[in-house]
């Protein structure tokens, strides 16, 4: 609540590389006082990237916080509306500069995103459009490819592994002592690219993903 309470008060002050400062101490808290370990890989691909959009895999709450408190940049989440009604938490996110969408928000929701990563920011995506913690990558939707696509940005894939492990779906507590894997893919231009070509985009990016998913973190 400390946090939540820190980047909404940066929000409101207008103040969008506080909320990334503020949020990245609460993610890299959460998982310090878990007892989880972070390895990451190719962080080299970002560099040069002044904006991007991070498409990965998801299996649990803390690839929001892993991603939060070690990836650098500015990350930005697109996120489900429904985390409007946690207390402060919902608040801060939607001043902080996140995408809160529901399914019918569509076009809406992709312009919001656009003009976020205009302002500076990098916007991450689940490709999946759920969490799945059934140790597996499943099929991506087509949204996170047509942002890129629209926003001309470049599109970069990043697998999670063993989140689920710790802290699946529906769970209550976490499992201590247990390690995710992060590992950042060569990002994919979309220079050129058409709205037609989400599609391909798309399954670049999921087999992208699936090239370095594993199941034995």
């Amino acid at each position: 609540m400390v946090c939540a309470s820190g980047a909404a008060i940066s929000a409101l002050m207008n103040k969008p590389h506080w909320v990334t400062v503020v949020t990245r101490a609460w993610g890299r808290g959460i998982i310090a006082v878990s007892g989880i370990k972070v390895q990451i890989e190719g962080l080299e691909n970002l560099s040069g990237l002044k904006s991007y959009v991070l498409v990965s895999n998801h299996q649990s709450f803390f690839d929001t916080f892993a991603i939060a408190g070690f990836l650098p940049g500015d990350p930005r989440f697109v996120a489900k509306k429904e985390l409007l009604k946690i207390p402060i938490v919902g608040f801060a996110m939607q001043r902080g500069g996140h995408i809160l969408i529901d399914r019918e928000s569509g076009g809406k929701a992709i312009r919001k995103a656009i003009k976020i990563i205009r302002s500076g920011l990098d916007v991450c995506v689940y490709g999946e459009g759920h969490r799945y913690n059934d140790n597996s990558v499943h099929e991506f939707e087509d949204g996170a490819a047509w942002l890129a696509i629209l926003s001309k940005l470049p599109a970069v894939p990043m697998s999670i592994s063993g989140s689920g492990r710790f802290y699946p779906r529906g769970a209550v507590f976490v499992t201590p002592g247990l390690t995710m894997r992060m590992v950042i893919g060569k990002p994919i231009s979309t220079e050129g690219m058409r709205s037609a070509d989400r599609t391909e985009l798309t399954r670049r990016l999921e087999d992208a993903v699936r090239a370095t998913f594993t199941t034995e973190v």
